[in-house]
């Protein structure tokens, strides 16, 4: 929870508003409710000749390990637009948009993970400023021990599973928080 009002400046303290049934931060001074919700995540399953793009990141969570090109959806852009912007950024790619693939609900840490197919432009690839390095993987050389996010695995999964099924679906999953 956030510790001062970004009205006033004033100290904020959990409450549950009027008509409302969660706790939030509120104001002791000024009253205004500071809401607070998941943040989106927008990536994309990035393809070319059957190869799938993939980052090494160079910024933690997860330093070292690999990730589909991935991040925070900013405001005043569609999902679509932050799924495209964030593999140009971080894999300096540019990709013709496909469709949703998969909604990932990750309720343990307020996220929504959003991921789109596409493919590559022209194959052209390389490290961004939060990637070590970009390369396309076959599905047989997928570092799946390497992988950074357990909702960049499930993308994965499915979306090879599809393919070799021949059709495309969109998926949606809840991914529970690790155990212990």
């Amino acid at each position: 929870m956030i510790r001062y009002c970004t009205q006033c400046g004033q100290p904020v303290e959990p409450r549950i508003p009027p008509g409302d049934h969660l706790p939030r931060s509120v104001c002791t001074a000024c009253g205004h409710v500071h809401y607070e919700n998941p943040r989106l995540i927008l990536g994309c399953i990035a393809e070319w000749e059957g190869r799938i793009l993939l980052c090494r990141r160079a910024i933690e969570p997860r330093l070292g390990y690999w990730t589909l090109p991935a991040g925070f959806m900013e405001n005043e852009e569609t999902t679509l637009q932050a799924a495209l912007r964030e593999t140009r950024e971080e894999a300096c790619a540019n990709v013709h948009s496909g469709s949703l693939f998969a909604l990932v609900d990750v309720p343990h840490i307020n996220q929504v993970h959003l991921f789109y197919r596409g493919q590559l432009q022209d194959g052209r690839h390389s490290a961004g400023q939060e990637s070590l390095e970009t390369s396309l993987f076959d599905e047989a050389d997928i570092p799946w021990n390497s992988l950074a996010f357990r909702s960049v695995r499930f993308c994965l999964e499915r979306y090879f599973s599809d393919r070799r099924q021949g059709h495309f679906g969109v998926h949606q999953f809840v991914l529970p928080p690790l155990p212990g």
